[in-house]
């Protein structure tokens, strides 16, 4: 009976000196824990980059490239450097090998055109062709470059949604009475590395009666 209460004591104190072992640990686990729920929180209902609306974009650039082919016409600025990509979309478009391309197209007169007839065509001073791509991939890229993987998934959605207002829309037919439309075209570098300071940057744009063909530089 000695014996019993003798083992039921030291199994007593096992446990309270397991409790006090593990009491330091606990103490650096809180902060880390709180500091993630209140993250989390917060990002929830938030973009995960703070995207400027388009309707507060400035008129294109002066000296943006243009053509002019009678019944409809086009005028180009690519954003460069990486400032210009901060300011629009709080994030370095650059270093993951994206170049966008802003695209104004006026219709000036005649028949409605059907823009998702139109195809288009980057290269730069060496030849290489600068692929275009998807809102979707572009995004992918954006997150991946940026070392982005634990994010609220509502906060990508909102990403997401806000990056996609700058997409060029391909899709509807261009009517005179609407005139004018403009969006974004996303390129990725020939392999797809980032892009810094491209020369000599021809923009093809091919569906049309004859080819448009902007310079960039």
């Amino acid at each position: 009976m000695q014996h019993a209460r003798m083992l039921r004591i030291k199994s007593e104190l096992s446990e309270q000196t397991g409790l006090e072992h593990d009491q330091p640990r606990f103490r650096k686990a809180a902060p880390l824990v709180l500091a993630a729920l209140i993250l989390f929180t917060v990002s929830c209902g938030t973009s995960l980059y703070k995207v400027k609306p388009p309707a507060l974009l400035p008129p294109m650039p002066a000296n943006s490239a243009a053509v002019n082919l009678g019944t409809i016409s086009f005028r180009a600025a690519p954003l460069l450097t990486d400032e210009q990509s901060q300011e629009l979309f709080e994030s370095n478009l650059l270093l993951a090998g994206l170049l966008p391309v802003r695209l104004e197209i006026v219709h000036t007169s005649g028949e409605a055109v059907e823009l998702k007839t139109l195809r288009f065509h980057l290269r730069d001073a060496a030849g290489k062709e600068w692929k275009l791509i998807s809102t979707k991939q572009a995004i992918g890229r954006i997150l991946k470059a940026n070392s982005v993987y634990a994010y609220n998934p509502s906060s990508r959605k909102t990403f997401e949604k806000e990056f996609r207002a700058y997409e060029l829309d391909l899709k509807s037919t261009l009517w005179h009475a609407e005139r004018q439309r403009q969006g974004f075209l996303i390129f990725v570098s020939p392999g797809k590395e980032p892009v810094s300071s491209p020369h000599g940057l021809v923009l093809t744009i091919d569906g049309l009666g004859q080819p448009a063909i902007l310079h960039f530089n």
